[in-house]
């Protein structure tokens, strides 16, 4: 994949378990360049904040789990949000496709990717795809999104060619993933749906399904003030 290593850290919680990789794609909450669905009602600088704040949460509940390497995928530079424990790997150039691909390709044996709009995942929800076992009689992983994405997909067997050409950012990418790895042949399990943060509406939804996370605090925190105006 193109991009260097910017930061390697395994630090104390280093990746150790039954040997699947965790891959994070994600981009940097950069006001303007993310979440720009919720301006309005949010400001860029708002919308960013609650992208850290989905970001962090991904995170560290990536950090719960045992894997042998932790990869965030990152468009951007890693801030003071990261905590230790991550590789970081730039994104290549493309379309999401592409970009999904790639991070997949550099990668061996089983690999489980994630993105960053699912603040509400949780160890448990990441639990079937990542414990012991869970890729006896499966060769793929596939977490549905509300919208008609997915939010996960796991491969035992890591192929850039089951991603390309998949149209993304449907209402019907979902299915036509899911439906690209069954073509192939593949066993596939799937993970919980998930409603992913795009709109205000998702946001405040979100938010109720995980009270008590970053993302539910930072919205909390945008609301209060925004009452007060």
């Amino acid at each position: 994949m193109a991009g260097a290593d910017v930061r390697t850290d395994t630090g104390s919680r280093a990746a150790h378990g039954d040997g699947t990789t965790l891959l994070i794609i994600a981009k940097e909450p950069v006001p303007g360049r993310v979440k720009t669905r919720l301006t309005p009602p949010y400001t860029p600088a708002e919308a960013a904040t609650l992208a850290e704040a989905s970001l962090a949460d991904t995170l560290h509940a990536a950090l719960a789990m045992p894997a042998r390497r932790r990869v965030l995928v990152l468009d951007g530079r890693p801030g003071p949000w990261l905590p230790p424990g991550f590789e970081v790997v730039g994104q290549c150039d493309g379309g999401l496709d592409e970009r999904l691909a790639a991070a997949f390709a550099a990668c061996r044996g089983a690999t489980l990717l994630i993105g960053m709009d699912t603040p509400q995942v949780t160890p448990a929800l990441l639990a079937p795809a990542l414990s012991p076992g869970s890729w006896h009689d499966c060769d793929a992983w596939f977490g549905p999104a509300a919208d008609g994405g997915f939010w996960a997909l796991g491969l035992a067997e890591p192929d850039p060619g089951l991603l390309r050409g998949v149209p993304m950012s449907t209402a019907t990418t979902g299915a036509a993933q899911r439906r690209r790895l069954t073509d192939a042949g593949l066993r596939v399990r799937d993970l919980p749906m998930l409603r992913d943060v795009d709109t205000a509406e998702d946001a405040v939804r979100v938010a109720a399904d995980a009270p008590g996370g970053r993302f539910a605090r930072a919205l909390a925190r945008l609301s209060s003030r925004s009452t007060a105006r």
